[in-house]
């Protein structure tokens, strides 16, 4: 935010990108000083709606755990589909997140007992997962999408996000730090 209190469009743009959470380790994060990751479930862990974990999703989920990184799943889906898929990966969550509010971000770090400055935001979206890290004061990593959306509000959304990815000269597979 700049000093008036007003989103800027840095707030939308995410710290790293990353074309899939498995390409996220221990080592990187520990390297990142992050302890702490906050994750989407739709095109983060799983393609849109489905109740099972993308392929290696529990592999890494495992590997993370087993290096010392914390995992919840902060989700603005219903608590009916966020603790159906929280469980099939022992992980626990906030769901009805309000993303991108940063009030369920904070509620993440108190219950893992976790600061801002090693933590991190983990989804797809630019206007509700990097936002709303922004908003808590913490780091976030975009993945690609899973597959595309199909309804209209998504692809409008994609459409949007890309526009903004491009203006501020970040292009898929690129390396950037905010």
């Amino acid at each position: 935010m700049d000093g008036d209190g007003m989103i800027t469009m840095t707030d939308l743009l995410p710290d790293y990108l990353t074309p899939h959470v498995r390409m996220i380790n221990p080592a990187v994060c520990l390297h990142l000083d992050i302890n702490t990751l906050l994750l989407d479930i739709d095109n983060t862990l799983s393609t849109h709606g489905n109740p099972e974990p993308y392929l290696g999703v529990k592999d890494w989920v495992h590997t993370m755990a087993e290096g010392g990184i914390q995992l919840i799943i902060v989700s603005n889906n219903n608590e009916k589909r966020v603790s159906t898929f929280a469980k099939k990966l022992g992980l626990p969550y906030i769901a009805r997140a309000a993303k991108p509010l940063p009030f369920a971000f904070h509620q993440a770090m108190k219950q893992m007992h976790c600061f801002p400055c090693n933590a991190a935001v983990i989804g797809d979206q630019l206007f509700t997962d990097m936002l709303g890290g922004s908003l808590a004061g913490i780091r976030g990593i975009l993945v690609t999408e899973i597959t595309p959306e199909k309804g209209w509000f998504f692809r409008l959304k994609r459409r949007l996000e890309r526009r903004i990815l491009e203006k501020m000269k970040i292009v898929d597979d690129s390396v950037y730090i905010k």
